[in-house]
């Protein structure tokens, strides 16, 4: 018998929960909102308290014998064509280190894609594995890293056939796909698994039009984020698995190896709730936003100052695989400012929040959600700004380098260095020695500098330029890069 979609345990069993007036003398000490703050309640509403409740002992009785969570990651398994499915209530920062820590162990290397996200570099602080980095398909001229070609993992395996697997970020925040078939053909020529860190596709296996996901081309193991393209709650995380390269049990005590012991059901039930509405009317929805952004996108080509980074620019040799359209990327080096000011004119001005924005970009990300009312009010503000570019012009200059220039060298294992004794430096005297710290332009959270690599001048000097033209950077010691946190020396 095939699985039933309608269904939605977690939200069932909440309802039966409230329906039974259940009295918990167990956490959490709010007690169904009776003695939360009234203030609080005004303002997040009683749902949210009538919500959280434990998960044993609470949404399923103590042994968890009405197998609630087991149901509801069954048929998110069987939604996207995966053998296992994992929820996760404390975002993929740690579904990602999971994984990691699922096909590789400490000592051991992994190929990894120089473009990873922050939370892939912590993984590697926190187990001590060796990262192999492949480098990124860089576009020089837009100052853009795409991930890396099928072809860099395979001279990387060739150079390092000891590593333990391989793993890609796809898509990037910018909405690039890397040839996830073809990675998965290197490794599994090889008999290693691929790790996908997938956050930003939950919606792609819902829709024939959006770029092949990561179970459907082959990956043994994705995490995907249900709050970024997908109508979950903030945190809300889930992993898949499928084959035999990589063992669930192992890959669940990785898990709970990393996670809350508390996790919140409110995060489950937003993850369960965006399964259902998926499979049940995923194509329509989607459907629905990919032709909006395909609106959106031809009306903003035609304001004064903008360029929509499109398939014709981010894909092709050399480039990216493919392109989600839904992640709006435009190119404002015509209006003569910064994303950064750019993007605080349009909070300021019109309370519009821009995803991403950097030396030359802001990003507009849609979703399933956005409709021609949110577009027009969107279209309406770049407008605005185009008209008043003038006043945002005269943006201190980002020092961009090339992409070789962007490199430094791994001379200490990341985790070696973040835990070495260490010192603050001069930014200016920082040249030289090896980085104790991660430092990270954010959004979209790809570190510019890891934990014991050897600073260069042209690094210091973009981060430095990029700071004073609004880069926010909130894992370094010192934000304003005034000092730069080193390896002690000896």
């Amino acid at each position: 018998m095939g699985a039933n979609h309608a269904e939605a345990p977690v939200l069932e069993a909440l309802a039966r929960y409230q329906s039974a007036a259940e009295l918990g003398f167990t956490p959490p000490g709010h007690k169904q909102a009776r003695g939360a703050d009234p203030r609080a309640r005004a303002v997040l509403g009683d749902a949210v308290f009538l919500g959280d409740v434990l998960a044993n002992g609470g949404l399923d009785d103590r042994l968890a014998r009405s197998r609630v969570l087991t149901r509801a990651e069954a048929l998110m398994a069987d939604a996207v064509h995966a053998d296992h499915t994992f929820f996760s209530t404390c975002g993929s920062s740690l579904s990602v280190k999971a994984a990691m820590l699922a096909v590789t162990r400490p000592g051991h290397r992994l190929l990894v894609g120089r473009d990873a996200h922050k939370s892939v570099v912590a993984g590697l602080i926190l187990s001590g594995v060796d990262p192999v980095w492949v480098e990124p398909s860089w576009d020089a001229s837009r100052h853009l890293a795409h991930p890396p070609s099928t072809e860099a993992y395979d001279r990387a395996f060739a150079e390092h056939p000891d590593a333990d697997g391989a793993l890609v970020t796809s898509p990037t925040p910018y909405g690039t796909t890397a040839d996830l078939a073809g990675l998965a053909e290197v490794c599994h020529r090889r008999g290693k698994p691929l790790v996908v860190d997938e956050a930003w596709g939950a919606h792609l296996p819902f829709h024939e039009d959006l770029p092949t996901w990561a179970m459907d081309a082959g990956a043994d193991l994705c995490v995907t984020s249900i709050h970024k393209m997908g109508s979950g709650l903030e945190q809300g995380s889930v992993f898949h698995l499928q084959g035999d390269l990589v063992d669930p049990a192992e890959l669940a005590s990785r898990a709970d190896l990393l996670g809350t012991t508390s996790p919140n059901v409110l995060i489950y039930a937003g993850i369960d709730a965006w399964r259902r509405q998926m499979v049940e009317r995923g194509t329509e929805l989607i459907g629905r936003a990919l032709e909006l952004a395909a609106r959106t996108r031809t009306a903003i080509e035609a304001i004064d100052g903008f360029h929509v980074n499109d398939v014709e620019d981010f894909c092709g040799p050399g480039r990216a695989a493919g392109l989600d359209p839904l992640p709006v990327v435009l190119d404002i080096g015509g209006l003569g400012t910064s994303g950064y000011r750019a993007g605080d004119w349009l909070r300021t001005h019109h309370h519009i929040d821009v995803h991403l924005f950097d030396h030359r970009r802001i990003s507009a990300q849609l979703t399933h959600a956005d409709d021609e009312r949110t577009t027009a009010r969107l279209l309406t503000a770049l407008r605005e700004l185009s008209a008043h570019a003038a006043e945002l012009r005269d943006a201190p200059e980002v020092a961009v380098p090339s992409p070789a220039d962007l490199r430094t060298d791994q001379v200490v294992l990341p985790r070696d260095a973040y835990f070495a004794r260490h010192t603050k430096v001069p930014a200016a005297e920082a040249a030289g020695r090896i980085a104790a710290e991660m430092i990270t332009p954010y959004p979209p959270g790809i570190p510019v500098i890891l934990p014991g690599e050897r600073l260069t001048e042209p690094v210091l000097k973009y981060l430095l330029t990029g700071v004073e033209a609004g880069m926010f950077l909130p894992d370094a010691a010192d934000r304003r890069l005034a000092t730069v946190r080193v390896v002690a020396e000896s």
